[in-house]
């Protein structure tokens, strides 16, 4: 499986011809992330996840790709693309399904409280093919099954860098990228990064940064 990084939390799989892409924002290239795309997985609502304009231009544009989000992304995104509402599916945690030939599993819940002035929305975390996790906005360990690969959010407003730490020792994934870094500039992020390199690295974590654009195979 070929995974492609772009800014901030947006993801591209390929396999066998087939293309699967995750959280597609705004501060994303989601216009080259989406093209050919065959399925979009979305964690949650918030527009550094979900970029409403580009995934509906992409419905349009491409007849036979599908959609799964948490109920409140969905029921948005049907009308912004109501010509492809047969194509765009609730997700939710516990879950499974099959979509352009990969195996989804769904985890979590709800967003990482961010304040508590701030409303907490769905966040639905992706399990795929038992192997790569995206957990989205919140630090939630999947339960019953051993992940391969780990995104891992550096950094956001509602965790700190102990919280970062502590899930990708719980993981305890093999191998591990970062998401979820377009807020910091590249003195802050190598500052987080080599704490969760090096502590990770004492329970069995191969912690690895990846470009904006840079490719690897998993």
């Amino acid at each position: 499986m070929l995974l492609t990084k772009y800014t901030h939390s947006c993801i591209r799989l390929e396999q066998d011809g087939r293309v699967l892409v995750l959280d597609p924002g705004i501060f994303s290239e989601s216009a080259t992330a989406l093209a050919g795309a065959d399925t979009v997985l979305i964690t949650h609502e918030h527009p550094d996840h979900y970029d409403g304009d580009a995934l509906a231009h992409a419905l349009s544009t491409l007849p036979d790709l599908s959609v799964h989000a948490p109920a409140g992304v969905a029921r948005d995104l049907r009308v912004r693309a109501p010509e492809a509402q047969g194509r765009i599916m609730d997700a939710a945690p516990g879950e499974r399904f099959t979509a352009a030939g990969f195996a989804v599993e769904c985890f979590g819940g709800q967003h990482a409280l961010i304040h508590p002035s701030i409303p907490v929305v769905a966040n639905v975390g992706y399990l795929i093919d038992d192997d790569l996790y995206h957990p989205g906005d919140a630090l939630i360990v999947p339960d019953g099954v051993s992940v391969g690969t780990l995104l891992v959010p550096v950094h956001a407003p509602w965790s700190k860098v102990s919280e970062v730490v502590d899930f990708v020792v719980s993981v305890r994934a093999p191998h591990a990228f970062q998401i979820h870094d377009g807020l910091l500039n590249e003195q802050g992020l190598a500052f987080t990064e080599s704490h969760i390199a090096r502590i990770g690295g004492l329970h069995g974590v191969k912690f690895r940064h990846l470009h904006a654009g840079q490719s690897v195979d998993i």
